[in-house]
């Protein structure tokens, strides 16, 4: 299985923080915000990974992260999104890298306390179709969110003003290597982007999305509340556990 980190777009919502690096490279507590999905990755079995980026800030990832080297890789793979196309549209420029293999997709400024290498280890075992992680949250309408009924995940809803479920899927997603084709089939949403949100209701449809509840906190960091909640988490009790 390879990994995928996606940290593109203007983090608009970190303006002026961002107007002078792109948001993942933000510290958040002691180290900066994209060391941690890669400490996900590499804890959880994942070490082949490639990093989606964009902005103006590009290069600065490869001036900090070099080969990987600092979390024990022997290489780190990099690509470049143009503009800002949608989380679906990032992940298809792993197309070619990804060789046919399975992926293990996170969000870049997602932080978790615990290691999701079981997860990872249930998803090599599914026989096709996709996994996404689930966690209960206070603030659903900032996500997108599902039900879960005897076992099956249903519809995911994307960032509902009124959401009648609180269960919130985090920015973790595993993917067979059909998900390029399903990329391939996406229209732009109404904010003209290509939504992972449909890629992962195309997986519910066929009946093959599974899930896993995340134990431990989790936060993304994408606003400035976010942003201080992530660093008083990891400065209270530190991320990517391992189990």
């Amino acid at each position: 299985m390879k990994g995928v980190i996606l940290a593109g777009g203007l983090g608009t919502r970190l303006f002026p923080l961002t107007k002078i690096t792109n948001k993942h490279l933000l510290p958040v507590y002691d180290r900066p915000m994209i060391y941690y999905p890669i400490e996900s990755l590499v804890r959880a079995g994942v070490e082949d990974i490639m990093i989606v980026t964009g902005g103006q800030n590009s290069g600065e990832f490869l001036r900090l992260l070099g080969n990987g080297s600092d979390f024990g890789l022997k290489h780190l793979n990099y690509t470049y999104q143009e503009g800002e196309g949608g989380i679906a549209e990032a992940l298809g420029l792993a197309r070619h890298w990804a060789g046919g293999d399975r992926l293990c997709v996170v969000l870049g400024d997602n932080l978790i306390e615990n290691n999701i290498r079981g997860a990872v280890e249930d998803f090599r075992a599914q026989q096709k179709g996709a996994k996404i992680i689930v966690k209960e949250v206070p603030d659903p309408e900032r996500f997108g969110v599902t039900r879960i009924t005897d076992g099956v995940v249903g519809e995911i809803v994307e960032k509902p003003k009124e959401p009648d479920t609180n269960l919130a899927v985090i920015g973790i997603y595993m993917y067979d290597e059909r998900v390029f084709d399903v990329i391939d089939t996406l229209v732009p949403s109404a904010r003209g982007e290509m939504e992972i949100t449909d890629v992962n209701n195309w997986y519910v449809r066929e009946g093959s999305m599974t899930h896993d509840v995340l134990e431990g906190w989790w936060t993304d960091a994408g606003t400035f509340q976010s942003l201080h909640r992530a660093a008083d988490l990891v400065a209270r009790g530190g991320a990517n556990k391992v189990d």
